[in-house]
């Protein structure tokens, strides 16, 4: 369960609230769900279908996100697709005849772009400011009305989803000050970070400013060559939630995810 962040008053801030819902209004931000990856490590496991797709308790896990996502008051859903992306497309193209509840978007990929070339691709096609990003292989729990009203009461340019490390050493390590704000980003560090660490869940609320932050041209990562650059800003925030991190991106993780998602 996501740490309670300041509550929601009356004015703009609220118009985050879904009176019918307790999430955020769905019809004002996008959520981008990145699932264009080549998914190698997992392909022992999964060789037929993109990560996204792989089964959890019989059910494809991008349909657990969707679903956790869409209960939470999230209506508009891009996905950003690569390796697999029309299997993709016609799994969702198939479930939306049958809902009213969720509106399905597709960017998709030529040729991999990375996890930030595929945000810069599928801007177009998103209309909020700010907008969502999710990790397609990865499950958190997030109480996603107080982390959208935590990044407009502070007027951040990110604000990022962490978790405690929890004996993790390969995914980005973030440090923050006595506020929250992120001090230090660096994606899977060779070295021990000291101070305050957490985990990047990788869940985040962006304005649109940010990707002024990005490479002029190519594939590009966002935790390796935006964040970084974006930390500087003293406008990047962390949002901490308990956990735990659920991944797919290997087999270990696959099976273990049977058990730890409900």
């Amino acid at each position: 369960m996501a740490s309670r962040g300041p509550s929601i008053g009356t004015g703009e801030a609220a118009a985050f609230r879904d009176p019918s819902v307790a999430g955020v209004t769905r019809a004002q931000i996008d959520t981008l769900i990145l699932c264009g990856g080549l998914g190698t490590r997992l392909r022992p496991a999964v060789s037929d279908r993109p990560k996204g797709l792989a089964k959890i308790q019989g059910r494809a896990f991008l349909d657990l996100l969707v679903e956790e996502l869409v209960r939470k008051g999230l209506q508009r859903l891009v996905l950003c697709t690569g390796y697999g992306g029309d299997q993709i497309a016609a799994h969702y193209k198939e479930r939306n005849k049958d809902r009213s509840d969720t509106e399905f978007v597709f960017s998709t990929e030529d040729q991999p772009l990375g996890t930030g070339g595929a945000i810069a691709h599928a801007l177009p096609k998103v209309r909020s400011d700010p907008f969502l990003v999710v990790n397609g292989d990865s499950f958190c729990k997030v109480n996603y009305a107080d982390l959208l009203q935590a990044h407009r009461s502070k007027g951040a340019l990110l604000t990022l989803v962490v978790t405690p490390p929890a004996g993790r050493d390969d995914a980005g390590v973030i440090g923050t000050d006595g506020a929250g704000r992120i001090v230090e980003f660096a994606e899977k560090p060779a070295r021990e970070y000291g101070g305050k660490r957490h985990v990047n869940a990788g869940i985040y609320v962006m304005q649109r400013e940010a990707m002024g932050l990005a490479p002029p041209v190519g594939p590009f990562s966002l935790e390796r060559d935006l964040f970084p650059v974006a930390v500087h800003s003293g406008r990047c925030f962390a949002f901490p939630v308990s956990g735990p991190l659920i991944d797919i991106g290997t087999p270990e993780r696959l099976q273990a995810a049977q058990d730890q998602i409900r």
